[in-house]
Protein backbone atom coordinates (compact mmCIF):
# COMPACT_ATOMS: atom_id res chain seq x y z
CA UNK A 1 0.00 0.00 0.00
CA UNK A 2 1.00 3.68 -0.59
CA UNK A 3 0.04 7.34 -0.46
CA UNK A 4 -0.40 7.44 -3.92
CA UNK A 5 -4.04 6.69 -3.50
CA UNK A 6 -5.87 9.12 -5.29
CA UNK A 7 -9.33 10.54 -3.84
CA UNK A 8 -11.04 9.56 -6.42
CA UNK A 9 -9.65 6.01 -6.13
CA UNK A 10 -10.40 6.43 -2.12
CA UNK A 11 -13.96 7.33 -2.88
CA UNK A 12 -14.03 3.95 -5.58
CA UNK A 13 -12.99 1.83 -2.72
CA UNK A 14 -15.15 2.96 -0.18
CA UNK A 15 -17.97 2.70 -2.72
CA UNK A 16 -17.29 -0.59 -3.46
CA UNK A 17 -17.35 -1.98 0.86
CA UNK A 18 -20.63 -0.27 1.24
CA UNK A 19 -22.26 -2.18 -1.74
CA UNK A 20 -20.63 -5.40 -0.48
CA UNK A 21 -20.91 -4.65 2.84
CA UNK A 22 -16.85 -5.16 3.39
CA UNK A 23 -15.19 -3.59 6.16
CA UNK A 24 -12.15 -1.09 5.39
CA UNK A 25 -9.05 -0.15 6.94
CA UNK A 26 -7.66 2.87 6.59
CA UNK A 27 -5.55 5.83 7.49
CA UNK A 28 -7.60 9.10 8.68
CA UNK A 29 -5.52 12.15 10.28
CA UNK A 30 -3.01 10.01 11.44
CA UNK A 31 -4.56 6.94 12.87
CA UNK A 32 -4.95 3.54 11.51
CA UNK A 33 -8.88 2.58 11.53
CA UNK A 34 -11.28 -0.38 10.84
CA UNK A 35 -14.81 0.62 10.17
CA UNK A 36 -17.74 -0.43 8.23
CA UNK A 37 -18.65 2.43 6.02
CA UNK A 38 -22.43 2.96 5.80
CA UNK A 39 -23.12 5.77 3.71
CA UNK A 40 -20.97 7.54 0.58
CA UNK A 41 -21.74 11.23 -1.10
CA UNK A 42 -20.84 14.86 -0.88
CA UNK A 43 -21.55 17.87 1.27
CA UNK A 44 -21.14 21.42 0.35
CA UNK A 45 -19.07 19.67 -2.69
CA UNK A 46 -16.53 17.29 -0.81
CA UNK A 47 -16.62 14.08 -0.36
CA UNK A 48 -17.38 13.00 2.67
CA UNK A 49 -18.97 9.24 4.35
CA UNK A 50 -20.38 8.27 7.38
CA UNK A 51 -18.52 5.16 9.26
CA UNK A 52 -18.91 3.13 12.17
CA UNK A 53 -15.28 2.50 12.96
CA UNK A 54 -14.85 -0.71 15.03
CA UNK A 55 -11.44 -1.14 15.40
CA UNK A 56 -7.61 0.63 15.51
CA UNK A 57 -6.90 4.09 16.92
CA UNK A 58 -8.97 7.03 17.80
CA UNK A 59 -8.73 10.21 19.40
CA UNK A 60 -11.95 9.75 21.64
CA UNK A 61 -11.59 6.04 23.03
CA UNK A 62 -13.76 3.36 21.17
CA UNK A 63 -16.94 2.47 23.36
CA UNK A 64 -17.83 -1.32 23.17
CA UNK A 65 -18.81 -2.84 19.17
CA UNK A 66 -22.46 -1.38 18.56
CA UNK A 67 -22.38 1.58 20.71
CA UNK A 68 -23.94 4.45 18.99
CA UNK A 69 -21.10 6.45 19.96
CA UNK A 70 -18.47 5.53 17.07
CA UNK A 71 -20.10 6.84 14.02
CA UNK A 72 -17.14 8.99 12.13
CA UNK A 73 -17.93 11.49 9.72
CA UNK A 74 -15.01 10.87 7.76
CA UNK A 75 -13.90 13.50 4.97
CA UNK A 76 -12.78 11.50 2.08
CA UNK A 77 -9.82 14.34 0.94
CA UNK A 78 -8.07 13.25 4.82
CA UNK A 79 -8.23 9.56 3.87
CA UNK A 80 -5.27 7.55 3.07
CA UNK A 81 -4.14 4.10 2.63
CA UNK A 82 -7.24 2.53 2.04
CA UNK A 83 -7.72 -1.56 1.81
CA UNK A 84 -11.03 -3.34 2.17
CA UNK A 85 -11.32 -6.13 4.07
CA UNK A 86 -13.59 -9.30 2.83
CA UNK A 87 -15.96 -8.65 5.90
CA UNK A 88 -17.48 -12.54 5.60
CA UNK A 89 -20.53 -11.51 7.65
CA UNK A 90 -19.06 -9.94 9.90
CA UNK A 91 -20.60 -6.25 9.94
CA UNK A 92 -20.49 -3.86 12.48
CA UNK A 93 -22.94 -0.88 12.86
CA UNK A 94 -25.26 0.39 15.77
CA UNK A 95 -28.66 0.57 16.06
CA UNK A 96 -28.67 4.76 15.84
CA UNK A 97 -27.79 4.54 11.68
CA UNK A 98 -30.65 6.62 10.24
CA UNK A 99 -30.18 9.16 13.20
CA UNK A 100 -26.46 9.65 12.54
CA UNK A 101 -27.04 10.46 9.23
CA UNK A 102 -26.32 13.88 8.71
CA UNK A 103 -23.10 13.74 7.53
CA UNK A 104 -23.78 13.19 3.56
CA UNK A 105 -26.28 15.78 2.23
CA UNK A 106 -26.06 14.41 -1.29
CA UNK A 107 -26.02 10.54 -0.62
CA UNK A 108 -24.35 8.56 -4.05
CA UNK A 109 -24.61 4.91 -2.06
CA UNK A 110 -25.56 4.04 1.13
CA UNK A 111 -25.92 0.39 2.92
CA UNK A 112 -28.93 -1.66 2.71
CA UNK A 113 -29.95 -2.06 6.44
CA UNK A 114 -33.35 -4.49 7.93
CA UNK A 115 -35.87 -2.08 9.46
CA UNK A 116 -36.30 -2.90 12.80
Amino acid sequence: MSDSQTVQEIYALIREAILMKDAVALNYRGSVREMCPHVLGKTKGSPYALMYQFAGETKAALKPDGSPDNWRCIRIEEVSNVAVRKSEGEWHTASNYSAMQNCVSEIDVRVETKAA
